[in-house]
């Protein structure tokens, strides 16, 4: 009966419906890099299930100056070399080396080099390989937490850095903006921080959350119509900057979830939209512990004359003590503590200015 031309191509012309609703359920997503390997996942969940158990979830979340030496957690992902490491060797060598901790998740598949002086060999995590706009990015920075966790109680802050990345001032002030200071967040009030001694007792994780963003419909739905429901309700979705300084309390909180991130490794249909480092640790904390966020990141990264979702690129030309004051200013704290994007050449005229500007408080 099909062998009809006006038949077969009526059944034809009825079936098109029906190839709409089920195409994006069964054809691979458009420009899609490969799903994470099942052997990264369980690799993964034995690491995050031995920090989770390693750490209190309430473990300084609430701090007191009277206990010594919290420490920061550096956690550079890189997927080339550290162009920036002579900057940041600088940044480090000027401080106390009990207060701070380094680690590093670098693509295996990609030929990176031990940059030397405070970054060394063992500084560098077990890593997996990492595509831009994809849950690998998460599952890396996942990753280097979890390490954190376990390899050092102090560590109290996680501040997650790219290889693009630069300090904006000195060691000294960054730690202690984020372990001292009670005025350095304009998003609380020095009461809510302090007690009546003036002793600090409270910290904020310091990360972009944004629900109001005119493509954010557009992110949400990247995945499909339904596929973030019922445990992510486009009303409880967000997004913002891929980097963020968190507190121990919310890194445990990270490396815990299970039921967040089988959504948001779900591939996606739209790839333009899908940017999974900038929509999970948003949503994950907006939805566990909003009041415990600044809603704000200490990364400054300047927008304007975006090229294919990468923000603007400085070059050696704009180096000068001029643009350093002038990413330092912030409308959420007293100054934003690191800059991105550099380009790689841009290492000398920084280095030119590093003690009489970025390191100059």
């Amino acid at each position: 009966m099909l062998s009809n031309p006006f038949i077969l191509s009526f059944t034809l012309l009825l079936s098109l419906p029906i190839l709409f609703f089920l195409a994006p359920r069964i054809l691979l997503p458009s420009n899609s890099v490969p799903p994470i390997p099942t052997s990264d996942e369980v690799h993964d969940l034995s690491l995050f299930n031995r920090a989770a158990s390693s750490s209190s979830s309430g473990s300084l979340s609430h701090l007191s100056s009277t206990r010594p030496k919290f420490k920061i957690a550096f956690l550079f992902l890189t997927n080339s070399d550290l162009h920036f490491s002579p900057l940041w060797n600088r940044f480090f060598n000027k401080s106390n080396k009990n207060l701070y901790n380094i680690y590093i998740h670098a693509d295996p598949t990609v030929n990176i080099s031990t940059p030397g002086g405070v970054f060394q060999s063992n500084n560098f995590i077990t890593s997996k390989r990492t595509y831009r706009a994809s849950p690998t990015l998460v599952s890396a920075a996942r990753r280097l937490m979890a390490t954190a966790l376990l390899d050092d109680p102090a560590n109290a802050f996680f501040a997650l850095i790219s290889q693009h990345c630069i300090p904006l001032h000195s060691f000294k002030y960054t730690y202690q903006s984020l372990l001292a200071s009670s005025t350095f967040d304009y998003s609380s009030s020095p009461t809510e921080l302090t007690t009546e001694s003036g002793i600090r007792v409270k910290y904020k994780s310091f990360i972009e959350i944004k629900s109001r963003d005119k493509r954010l419909w557009k992110r949400y739905t990247a995945r499909g119509r339904y596929a973030m429901m019922p445990e992510v309700p486009f009303e409880k979705f967000r997004v913002g900057s891929q980097f963020f300084v968190l507190t121990r309390k919310h890194a445990v909180l990270v490396i815990k979830d299970r039921t967040l991130w089988r959504k948001f490794k779900k591939p996606c249909y739209r790839a333009d939209e899908c940017y999974p480092e900038e929509h999970y640790f948003p949503t994950l904390l907006s939805m566990k512990d909003p009041n415990g966020c600044t809603h704000y990141t200490l990364t400054r990264v300047n927008w304007t004359g975006t090229t294919n979702g990468h923000p603007y690129t400085y070059r050696p030309f704009q180096v000068s003590p001029q643009l350093i004051q002038n990413l330092r200013q912030s409308n959420y704290s007293q100054s934003y503590l690191f800059a991105r994007k550099f380009s790689p050449d841009c290492l000398k005229p920084l280095m030119k200015i590093a003690d009489s500007v970025i390191f100059r408080d």
